[in-house]
């Protein structure tokens, strides 16, 4: 449904994008992630004809962006990062205005926009001036103008701006709900957003793609240490040193201990080093009392931070 082709994009002698390419089928939810300032929003902008590419080509359903233009703005919803709204309308004037310059027959307009509220959490929204809406419901009306036309394609930048906790889950579960039928992307630096969300993610920095692929596989590529959590009751610098000379452990780390001699150890060493059994191993034969002892799982988090500092 969209396929981006070694697209590039310059500002003076920033470059934002440097040769990205990926491409997202009908009915996948694509997470774009990355920091501030990684090419996220500039990406999207591409995609739906705000902004021209310096190289490179973008496709929606077949058609080029720059060569079609009208034709896949057609085909696009778009809520930007900062949304543009009349605050001197009411939200159902806002809805009705974007209804008619999207073509939607008159007769059907009324209907629309009762759908669209419903779905958006705006029912009792509707006659309130958008000048007096907080920037949760605001982000709301962003949203409910994005998928008016009800479009094959939904671009969605920070879509969870400014919503409290309750909100987010709500717009996550529309989005994830608009996802089984149509293609959905969208931008955020919020790592749970998209663990909660996508079915697969792209993690962008400094223009580039660094990172692409299902949660579950970014993180069984990720080159990351193994940390191993464990609880001994024992002398603290004898289990240190030991600990430490073990093969393929890099480092030791206990805290202050809890009393009675009891003390938790952070061991790390690097992935494929094989020092569970080692551990074990050593703890079993000094006849130390384990209370703990577990690996710290992968995060997405610690994906992000590798692939982005």
């Amino acid at each position: 449904m969209i396929e981006v082709k070694k697209v590039s994009k310059s500002f003076g002698s920033t470059k934002a994008l440097d040769e990205i390419s990926f491409s997202v089928k009908k009915g996948e939810i694509l997470g774009f992630l990355g920091p501030n300032g990684a090419g996220k929003t500039t990406a999207l902008k591409i995609i739906t004809s705000f902004l021209p590419q310096d190289e490179g080509e973008v496709k929606i359903d077949g058609l080029d962006t720059i060569k079609d233009s009208l034709k896949t703005r057609k085909r696009i919803g778009y809520l930007p990062e900062n949304v543009p709204l009349y605050e001197d309308m009411t939200v159902y004037e806002y809805l009705k205005f974007v209804a008619g310059i999207r073509g939607i027959e008159k007769n059907k307009i009324k209907d629309r926009i009762d759908e669209i509220a419903g779905s958006c959490g705006l029912v009792g929204m509707l006659k309130k001036p958008i000048e007096e809406l907080s920037k949760g419901y605001r982000q709301r009306v962003g949203l409910a103008q994005s998928i008016m036309h009800n479009s094959e394609v939904l671009i969605l930048d920070e879509p969870t701006t400014g919503l409290d906790p309750n909100q987010i889950v709500e717009i996550r579960d529309l989005i994830k709900k608009i996802g089984e039928e149509k293609t959905v992307v969208f931008s955020t630096h919020i790592l749970s957003e998209v663990s909660a969300v996508c079915d697969r993610i792209i993690i962008i920095n400094k223009g580039k793609i660094v990172g692409e692929g299902t949660p579950e596989e970014l993180t069984g590529r990720a080159e990351l240490d193994e940390i191993f959590n464990i609880k001994i009751k024992g002398d603290k610098e004898k289990v240190l040193r030991q600990l430490q000379a073990i093969e393929g452990v890099e480092r030791v780390e206990a805290d202050k201990g809890e009393g009675d001699n009891v003390y938790s150890y952070k061991v790390t060493s690097k992935k494929g080093g094989n020092v569970r059994e080692k551990i074990s191993g050593l703890i079993i034969s000094q006849g130390w009392n384990i209370l703990e002892f577990n690996k710290k799982q992968v995060s997405l988090e610690d994906i992000f931070r590798k692939l982005t500092k």
